[in-house]
């Protein structure tokens, strides 16, 4: 396991713009899963890794009170590769599930209590074989939540770059623009990342 001290003191914000950017994904590294050749491959290459980076969106909501409806897209990667489900797409939607509830594919993933609250409710399934890496922290020692651009910092002394206008864009539409198959993909990318730094014979 690479050491990691909770006694150093978390990058500030400041010091985490100072850093070179993190290496992610180009789209040339992502399939957005349209049928279920595709799916059946996904799932196939998803097992055959047996630990990847998981993470979902959701449409945001605005209203108070208003409840998600999400998650509308659930993506997974490979140290190599990432892949992303549309739930709307009917000729992937079991392979989802079956990916989701498969105990052989590790899906590892930071602050993942929220989407695993949408996807009981949306799916009506548990979904199996997840770590949350927030948690993995914080069984480290840390006090503080670490979220992705923290750990990737910590762990690669790089910036990882998330666009919050991507991350709050409309994630329910039939076709996703590049900027949201990225920002999907490398969420995702970048779990498995830390998950193979934090356990390099894990991953």
């Amino acid at each position: 396991m690479t050491t990691v001290d909770p006694a150093i003191p978390l990058p500030t914000k400041e010091e985490i713009n100072l850093l070179d950017t993190f290496d992610v994904l180009g789209i040339n590294d992502v399939i957005v899963v349209a049928t279920a050749q595709q799916a059946g491959q996904a799932f196939a290459d998803l097992k055959a890794a047996g630990v990847v980076g998981f993470d979902t969106e959701s449409k945001p909501t605005f209203r108070v009170g208003e409840e998600s409806t999400g998650p509308h897209v659930v993506q997974f990667a490979t140290l190599h590769k990432a892949y992303i489900f549309q739930v709307h797409v009917e000729e992937s939607y079991r392979t989802l599930m079956a990916i989701l509830e498969s105990e052989d594919v590790k899906k590892v993933g930071f602050g993942l209590g929220g989407d695993m609250t949408n996807m009981s409710r949306r799916f009506a399934i548990q979904p199996r074989g997840i770590v949350d890496l927030s948690s993995a922290f914080s069984a480290l020692g840390y006090r503080k939540t670490i979220g992705a651009r923290q750990a990737v910092a910590m762990m690669f002394k790089r910036r990882f770059i998330k666009s919050k206008k991507t991350s709050t864009s409309n994630w329910a539409n039939r076709v996703l623009t590049e900027r949201q198959v990225l920002y999907a993909a490398n969420d995702a990318y970048v779990a498995v990342r830390v998950y193979e730094a934090l356990n390099p014979k894990a991953a």
